[in-house]
């Protein structure tokens, strides 16, 4: 007689993955995936084929494979394990059991793959079914998780909101980018753990990195080796020349997701191009999915010293030409990276909290260009020799600028030292809304303050006392807000503090420079012989003309106004010198009529030619988190000097709820307009 075959007690198993995700705040990425948050209990619901679900001494596990290989194994039974442990506990109901698991606050994230068993009373296998996969993230809601945040109206910015502003300009003139994160747009959550798959260690030892995945310093240090493709096989490389005709200027991203996406689909080929503020968007895009949470910060006047010597040197000649050339050391009008929240458990409890990341590569650290996590606390307190790269942050905010006359023997002539010039108007967006916070004073004690240059000393470097330009004439450079395509003057002011009058010789340059320091071009230049009479002033007017810096200035808008001034007969120097912003116009977006969700949404976006020259090869491009994906639409025709253009485009929005809608234009001779429209989409 034939034996009967015995039916399968496990027929399927539910990841209430809607459900699960709504719990696990993941469900703004995706309710037919299951995305969950580490320390968190979520549930499952197997289907039994039979009413009562399970045959007596009988039990059911979970095994989990973590990695692209499932190197890493994890066994989940009901047994309530220590502390740390995964565990589930079970509740059978006719012929389903629902199983609430429990995972550790410090598992490793990443990429898992489910099975459940059943084990007979002596544990051998009877019957196996596959359940899927599923993500696990970082927990700053939960506390025992290394990133645990105590705000829930901060966690609303630093991981649920997908729009930021991204800090821009100079220290005086301080100009907001809008900035699309999109942290939950369709696959950017697989192309975050395809990044960290692409590390130098994951490729190396796979089961090592997995396993190392349960710490939050680990894994933002290797996103910010990771952001740059400088080493590996990383997203986005880095170009400051201005030639980017090979690929994407970054003045025209608005955007992390169309950068990530290019990446992925390219095969983890680098995108080209970013600078410091793409570099700190896409991070803080990587690490607000994983769910670490993280701002994103602009240090204006930003120190790049590269020998640590908590100083940057720029040497000039009679003629106010730069001769620094071999030397890297230089001031960015502005710098961005992030700051990622975490407890610091290879540290002291003191540098928990804020965490610098700097994915812009610009120094090698342990051999790789990535900097931090360091310490903001450590900073302030100049506790250079805590990890990671804190001498390196401290002095991007500390350091001081020492100008220098080259005379013809090689002599060197002090001609300024500005102690209260580096680390200005340190910034990042408000959780309140988009105003800017200034967080300066959480990087350093006040300028000029007696604590302040105690912390200098502590970190190693003696207060300078040169007596630079303490003499008795002062400059000053002044001027009104200038706008790109227009005539504008600057007023380069001396001052006499002495009862004598002093002839003098006054030089004023004025160059096309990038916001980190490079030299595009001298537009004008303008040399005087003055007499400054005894406790007066002598004013000379610098004119800029558009017909003279349109040829040299850069993608950022920059001018470089640099002043020195020379009395006879003596080694004494005084320079001055300041970055003047050209302000442009914004796009004016509007949005026609009511958005719904999956309903088609019109915008209309208007751009008015302010430069006295024709612009040709105009493109619009626009992106939104839950609106529409990046895509550009050309200008037609070429934009006449005053012209208005207008272009019209429609779409579907794909999620409810406050969106933004971020356009940039770009041309031959103007590039980096930007506008920007708040949309509440509603649901259906």
């Amino acid at each position: 007689m034939a034996s009967r075959e015995v039916p399968a007690v496990l027929r399927a198993v539910d990841l209430q993955c809607p459900t699960n995700n709504r719990a696990h705040r993941t469900d703004e990425t995706d309710t037919e995936r299951l995305l969950l948050r580490r320390g968190q209990p979520f549930s499952l619901v197997l289907q039994c084929s039979s009413a009562s679900p399970l045959p007596p001494k009988q039990s059911i596990n979970l095994i989990l494979h973590l990695g692209k290989e499932g190197d890493l194994v994890v066994k989940v039974s009901e047994a309530r394990g220590q502390r740390g442990q995964w565990w589930f506990h079970q509740q059978g109901a006719q012929n389903e059991l629902l199983l609430t698991v429990h995972t550790p606050a410090d598992a490793p994230v990443g990429l898992y793959k489910m099975t459940v068993v059943l084990l007979d009373a002596e544990g051998h296998i009877q019957e196996r079914i596959r359940a899927g996969t599923f993500y696990l993230l970082f927990n700053p809601w939960c506390k025992a998780d290394a990133v645990y945040f105590p705000d829930e109206e901060q966690l609303q910015e630093y991981i649920l909101n997908e729009n930021g502003l991204l800090y821009q300009g100079s220290w005086d003139m301080i100009s907001s980018l809008p900035w699309n994160f999109g942290q939950f747009e369709k696959d950017v959550v697989d192309i975050c753990f395809e990044i960290l798959d692409n590390s130098p260690a994951a490729l190396r030892d796979p089961e090592m990195d997995s396993a190392n995945r349960s710490d939050p310093v680990y894994v933002s240090r290797t996103v910010t080796a990771m952001v740059n493709s400088n080493d590996d096989r990383g997203v986005i490389s880095g170009r400051w020349d201005g030639e980017y005709s090979d690929g994407v200027a970054p003045t025209r991203w608005t955007g992390s997701v169309p950068i990530l996406r290019q990446w992925s689909s390219t095969g983890a080929r680098r995108v080209r191009y970013g600078q410091c503020w793409v570099f700190s968007g896409v991070a803080c895009t990587v690490l607000r999915c994983l769910g670490i949470p993280t701002r994103c910060i602009t240090n204006y006047s930003s120190a790049h010293d590269t020998d640590g010597n908590l100083t940057v040197d720029y040497f000039y000649n009679h003629e106010l030409e730069n001769i620094s050339a071999g030397k890297k050391d230089m001031i960015w009008n502005f710098h961005c990276w992030v700051e990622s929240w975490m407890t610091r458990e290879d540290l002291s409890e003191d540098y928990d909290g804020w965490q610098v990341l700097d994915p812009t590569p610009q120094e090698r650290s342990e051999g790789v260009f990535c900097c931090g996590p360091s310490p903001v606390r450590a900073i302030k307190e100049g506790e250079v020799g805590v990890k990671y790269d804190t001498a390196f942050v401290f002095s991007e905010v500390n350091a001081d600028l020492a100008c220098w006359i080259v005379e013809p023997d090689g002599q060197r002539t002090p001609a300024s030292l500005n102690q209260a010039t580096v680390g200005r108007n340190i910034s990042t967006k408000s959780v309140y809304g988009d105003e800017r916070e200034d967080v300066t004073s959480l990087y350093k004690y006040p300028e000029g303050s007696k604590k302040e240059r105690e912390m200098f000393e502590k970190a190693g470097r003696r207060v300078s006392q040169r007596g630079a330009g303490e003499g008795r004439l002062e400059l000053a450079i002044r001027h009104a807000p200038a706008v790109h395509g227009t005539d504008f003057d600057v007023i380069v002011e001396v001052r006499n503090k002495g009862g004598e009058d002093v002839p003098a010789k006054l030089t004023i340059t004025s160059s096309g420079v990038t916001y980190n320091s490079l030299h595009r071009g001298e537009c004008q230049r303008q040399n005087a012989s003055v007499t400054v009479p005894a406790l007066r002033a002598h004013k000379e007017v610098l004119r800029l003309r558009y017909t003279h810096y349109a040829s040299c200035v850069s993608e950022h808008h920059l001018i470089r106004v640099t002043a020195l001034l020379q009395t006879d007969g003596e080694r004494n120097a005084v320079l001055q010198e300041v970055n003047i912003p050209l302000r442009i116009p914004e796009l004016h977006v509007k949005v026609l009529g009511e958005a719904v969700v999956s309903r088609r949404l019109t915008t209309r976006v208007t751009f008015s030619n302010p430069l006295p020259v024709t612009l040709k090869g105009g493109v619009f491009t626009l992106e939104g988190a839950g609106l529409t994906p990046a895509r550009e639409i050309p200008a037609l025709g070429d934009i006449g000097p005053g012209e208005d253009v207008t272009v019209k485009f429609s779409f579907k929005p794909t999620r409810p709820g406050l969106r933004k809608l971020l356009v940039d234009f770009d041309s031959d001779r103007l590039k980096d307009v930007k506008g920007v429209a708040t949309v509440i989409v509603r649901g259906k």
